[in-house]
């Protein structure tokens, strides 16, 4: 398997598990509050990384990598996070559907401003169905978008906004410190951001009864839609052009749609599939278009070696 097809489908896979982990985070959120959830997650990620790096004799990264990473981190999974569960609040969930899925449009964005990429007229036209195909799935009717939620709406938007930068930041990294130890450094960049605040969450609300199906949840989020997931995600940033990965991004509306109505019976009404289908047919452009290019498609950057 070429690393192109690898970074494919490990940033496919991480879209997927994302998508899969809201049905799962529907049913913990009612017994541990967000910021106390992602510190939770941010913790057992962590931790899972630490082990393997443990066998695998431990950070090599320099201290100003390590401190690198650590900033980076606290973009991503302080500050993006954080934006988005304070913006979900104060606006809706239709909402936070509808503008956290520009991040695929940032990343494209910050990778050809930051990365100096390559907009190619297949990466565009890729985006541009995917993007009206996100539109359809997650159906802006049910949105508002003024009134009380305005506020609410632009903490959204900074948070689809941050994301694009972490992701185009953590491939500028990942040319200098290997995948799975910056995936364990910027896990405890969030942390200064999520305890502090899922600490106060906790002290004034406490949590609800935790039964088997609340830890299985628990350590799903952390192990699986943290550890797993984010590493194929930020693996995927190595291998490829962010302009690339970030249509994979699109992935994650479709997936958890149908687990809502696979899972949840959730009705999926005729959007979901035209947007499912545009979305298909986005990441098809764009993954033809970069077959075709072969040999001559500029060279990503090289990585450090490791898994």
């Amino acid at each position: 398997m070429s690393q192109k097809t690898f970074g494919l489908l490990a940033g496919l896979a991480a879209a997927s598990i994302w998508g899969g982990m809201y049905v799962v985070s529907k049913i913990v959120l009612d017994i541990i509050p967000p910021f106390a959830l992602v510190s939770l997650r941010l913790i057992l990620g962590a931790a899972c990384l630490f082990v393997i790096l443990v066998v695998q004799k431990g950070l090599r990264a320099s201290a100003a990598q390590r401190t690198t990473a650590v900033l980076v981190g606290l973009v991503g999974y302080g500050i993006s996070l954080g934006l988005q569960f304070v913006g979900t609040r104060m606006s809706t969930a239709a909402n936070a559907s509808l503008v956290t899925s520009a991040s695929p449009v940032f990343i494209f964005l910050f990778g050809a401003w930051i990365l100096r990429e390559n907009i190619t007229l297949a990466r565009s036209a890729a985006l541009a169905l995917a993007t009206i195909g996100v539109i359809a799935v997650v159906d802006p009717r049910a949105a508002n978008l003024g009134g009380q939620v305005f506020w609410g709406n632009l903490v959204l938007l900074g948070a689809a906004i941050t994301w694009g930068l972490y992701s185009v930041l953590i491939k500028r990294v990942s040319t200098v410190v290997g995948t799975l130890e910056l995936s364990f450094l910027a896990f405890l960049g969030g942390l200064p951001v999520s305890l502090p605040l899922g600490s106060l969450e906790l002290s004034r609300q406490g949590v609800g009864v935790i039964n088997l199906a609340v830890v299985l949840g628990v350590l799903y989020l952390g192990i699986v839609s943290t550890a797993l997931a984010l590493y194929l995600w930020n693996k995927s940033l190595a291998l490829l052009d962010a302009g690339l990965v970030s249509l994979l991004f699109f992935a994650q509306p479709v997936v958890g749609g149908g687990l809502g109505a696979t899972l949840l019976h959730e009705s999926l009404g005729p959007g979901y599939w035209l947007g499912a289908a545009l979305i298909a047919a986005g990441l098809w452009v764009a993954a033809r278009s970069e077959g075709m290019m072969g040999a001559n498609r500029r060279a990503a950057p090289q990585t450090v070696d490791e898994v």
